[in-house]
């Protein structure tokens, strides 16, 4: 209820007139009502004649108000504070008065204490446009009945008593305002694209109210304002509904993306997946599945349990898969600990042998069977190897301390062996082959008898003899292409078939001249020309086997 309804619903009640009491027998005759002011409201009660009686015998005649000596109608809401009195659509125009019963004396209120007077309020004012327009739909009698003009018929809405018939109509006509103005609010919320909820139900809401004919103003206009907004309304729904419905689309599809993705990863094969980066991906997918699933849009009973019980699923073989890939790399782990510690001794057992070629061979045997052998967990395997390098490197070490002693002695021979290389290289270039071989064959019978030399600088006194010792064999095998009677055999005869296709090609030239024939003198002088320069490179090869 608003408060301008309440304002106008105070309690009006006629002023009190102060009358003579009546005498005993005419008051006998007179109905008697008690009359109880609370809290502005009038309530009316009948009194037994037999109690009237009795109360006029034992008490003297009061003053009664006019106002309560004679029963007037209760507007329904009595209860509250308020005057006008409301009719039903189907209600006459003026409402039933009770039928009347014995009063009792006047000195039967004696006993009871007497109400005080009460101040009627004035009626809240009313402009005149809203008169003027109330007056387009409706009307006001003297004694504050007001009626509607609907349809071109006149329905009662209630009674205003006590007041202008411009403030009975105006009370009736801000009741209709009300309702435009809850109109104006709702025709407001839908043009705003508020959320849709209830609207439909305060249109029906206010269909009622209307229905009532409890107000004086333009009710079709109202309505079909109603109606036009549940048109709205149920448009705003049907984009409520669209853009929910797309919501839920999106966030389904996002819902499928985590499960398809968990369904991969836990699709792939255990012995190629990276675990450390699947195992974080997989948490992660499981925090956004509870992130959507504590603020995303519902999706329904039947498509969440059917989700979860995918992505469920997915993460249920996935740490399978994990478990028993682990388990199964535990035992490789200790299956190829145990083999690197069998490793591991030979290794140590070797490291104090003095036998350098052998102790280096078994090694390298070592070392290809520690390549071969599965890798144990990380922290395991580097140590394993620290152990295995370790006893390497002390057999490597004793192994270098004695050439490094060796070397020591070998020192002298280089020297020798480097006076022997710049000998053998002043044989160079080779011009007596004879005389180069002898020379060289002295100074192998000396590099022989010099020893050894360090291990550094074996490989380049090596080289620096055998560079001279190629030159020479080289020689020898040109000389023996040279001096080859076969090569010289091949020689000659080409040379001879050479000298006969020429004496030929020169006779046909020489024809093709005489008869003029210039194409057959082209075509005998190309051959010619290409026979000549075979003949010059066979003479040029012959005289260089001579």
């Amino acid at each position: 209820m608003t408060d301008s309804q309440k304002s106008d619903e105070t309690a009006v009640v006629a002023n009190e007139e102060t009358v003579e009491a009546a005498e005993s027998e005419n008051a006998a005759e007179q109905p008697a009502v008690e009359v109880e002011a609370v809290e502005g409201a009038v309530s009316v009660d009948t009194v037994p004649a037999a109690q009237a009686e009795q109360a006029a015998e034992a008490e003297p005649a009061v003053e009664v108000p006019a106002a309560e000596a004679e029963p007037t109608e209760v507007p329904a809401e009595a209860v509250e504070p308020a005057a006008a009195v409301e009719a039903s659509p189907d209600a006459d125009a003026a409402a039933p008065r009770p039928a009347p019963s014995p009063a009792p004396s006047p000195a039967a209120f004696a006993a009871r204490p007497k109400a005080p007077a009460s101040v009627v309020p004035a009626a809240p004012a009313v402009s005149a446009a809203s008169l003027a327009e109330a007056a387009k739909w409706g009307r006001a009698e003297g004694d504050g009945h007001v009626f509607l003009t609907l349809d071109g018929e006149e329905i009662p809405v209630g009674q205003y008593p006590g007041v202008s018939p411009d403030e009975a109509l105006g009370y009736f006509a801000r009741k209709f305002d009300d309702i435009i103005a809850q109109v104006v609010l709702l025709e407001h919320r839908v043009e705003s694209k508020a959320p849709a909820t209830d609207m439909q139900k305060t249109v029906t809401h206010l269909r009622e109210q209307l229905a009532e004919r409890n107000m004086v103003g333009d009710i079709r206009s109202a309505e079909a304002r109603l109606d036009a907004l549940s048109t709205q309304i149920v448009e705003l729904e049907k984009t409520e509904k669209a853009a929910h419905d797309a919501v839920r689309a999106s966030e389904l599809a996002a819902r499928e993306a985590i499960v398809a993705e968990a369904e991969t990863i836990a699709g792939q094969d255990p012995a190629q997946i990276q675990w450390k980066t699947s195992s974080a991906r997989m948490n992660e997918l499981f925090e956004t599945w509870k992130a959507a699933q504590k603020s995303g849009v519902r999706l329904g009973r039947s498509n969440e349990d059917a989700l979860w019980k995918r992505f469920r699923s997915a993460r249920t073989v996935f740490d399978r898969h994990r478990r028993a890939y682990f388990s199964q790399l535990d035992s490789n782990n200790s299956a190829a600990k145990t083999a690197k510690e069998a490793l591991i001794a030979e290794a140590e057992a070797l490291s104090a042998s003095t036998d350098w070629g052998y102790a280096a061979g078994e090694y390298r045997r070592l070392m290809d069977q520690w390549k071969a052998t599965p890798r144990a967990s990380r922290k395991d395997d580097d140590a394993l190897w620290g152990r295995f390098r370790a006893a390497q490197d002390v057999f490597f070490s004793n192994r270098q301390a004695a050439n490094d002693q060796i070397d020591q002695e070998y020192t002298a021979n280089l020297a020798v062996k480097e006076q022997l290389v710049a000998e053998a290289q002043a044989l160079l270039p080779i011009n007596d082959l004879n005389a180069a071989k002898k020379a060289l064959q002295s100074i192998r019978d000396r590099w022989e008898d010099a020893g050894k030399v360090p291990r550094a600088d074996m490989g380049r006194i090596e080289a620096g003899l055998r560079k001279v010792e190629d030159a020479v064999r080289d020689a020898e095998e040109e000389k023996w292409r040279r001096s080859n009677p076969e090569t010289k055999a091949r020689t000659n005869s080409a040379l001879s078939q050479l000298e006969a296709a020429i004496a030929g090609l020169k006779d046909d030239l020489a024809k093709a001249e005489k008869a003029g024939d210039q194409r057959r003198i082209k075509v005998a002088r190309e051959a010619l020309e290409a026979r000549q320069a075979w003949l010059d490179q066979i003479q040029r090869s012959a005289s260089d086997l001579a």
